[in-house]
């Protein structure tokens, strides 16, 4: 493998078509498309400046780099890329990718991050900022997430997240297969018209969460009090612990908490309009 240490790249293309190469301590510098086309790359405490610098890369490993604010639109087209210990402040990172590990890493514009990638495994990282990360992704692990970017994970499919801080809105919509574990949840609108969304030992916060969502499933859950309006047009099994504010027109399914503020069933109920409400001390409606 061919070894470049202490330079600096810029302008249009520098390392374009380069295979078998490790950069250390490189500068790529303003410009566009820095490492482009190019495949079995390695790069160690890089900085990226220019627009561009990773598109259409094959096998990548990416080790206590920094990208800056130029840097937009970084990774793109590039599949089985795996990076550590990375700090990101440009936006639109990550799109239309296959194969996608990411450890220690914080990115700080985290806006359009996490595009349509096909197979993305992330522990450790911190988004903020921003709007709609993780719009379309398909076949992903999550672990120790933090986020404060609005929208997120819209659109996915066959997900699992665990121990997860997230502080967003209208969060895991039009979702399918995907289950979240020993998670904090704060978010208005969370889970609407989502499809085999399961929530384990999960706090959930944020106005009329859980609604039109199609099989349901919540386990040993928590509810904050402003959660109000749970679960309309909703079909659902749920387990709650303590007690939920108000409960608007599920639609089918068993409801099971310690208390309840309001349960609030008027004629705009949609059909089958036979879910179960109860509390735990008294088993049968």
């Amino acid at each position: 493998m061919e070894i470049i240490r202490n330079q600096s790249f810029g302008g249009e293309r520098p390392l374009f078509e380069s295979h078998n190469l490790r950069l250390e301590n490189v500068v790529i510098t303003e410009g566009e498309s820095g490492i482009k086309e190019c495949s079995d790359i390695e790069a160690d405490h890089c900085r990226f400046e220019g627009k561009y610098p990773l598109w259409h890369v094959d096998r990548s490993l990416i080790t206590h780099c920094y990208f800056a604010p130029g840097s937009r639109s970084a990774i793109w087209y590039s599949n089985d890329m795996e990076m550590s210990d990375c700090v990101i402040d440009g936006p639109k990172f990550f799109r239309e990718m296959r194969n996608l590990k990411l450890r220690d890493v914080t990115i700080n514009d985290a806006d359009e991050t996490f595009w349509n990638v096909d197979g993305l495994d992330i522990d450790n990282v911190t988004l903020h900022e921003g709007t709609y990360p993780f719009m379309g992704c398909r076949n992903v692990m999550v672990r120790n997430l933090k986020s404060d970017s609005k929208y997120v994970f819209q659109y996915v499919k066959n997900v699992e997240i665990h121990n997860a801080h997230i502080v967003t809105k209208d969060a895991f919509w039009e979702v399918e297969n995907v289950t979240i574990y020993d998670s904090y949840l704060d978010g208005e609108y969370l889970g609407w018209h989502s499809k085999n969304l399961r929530l384990v030992n999960c706090h959930i916060l944020g106005e009329q969460p859980l609604c039109y969502a199609h099989d349901l499933v919540l386990e040993n859950c928590t509810f904050d009090a402003a959660c109000d309006r749970a679960f309309e047009y909703s079909t659902l099994v749920a387990d709650i612990r303590g007690t939920v504010t108000s409960v608007k027109n599920p639609a089918s399914g068993r409801i099971v908490a310690d208390g309840y503020g309001e349960i609030i069933i008027d004629k705009n109920i949609k059909g089958p309009a036979d879910c179960e409400i109860i509390t735990r001390e008294n088993p049968r409606p």
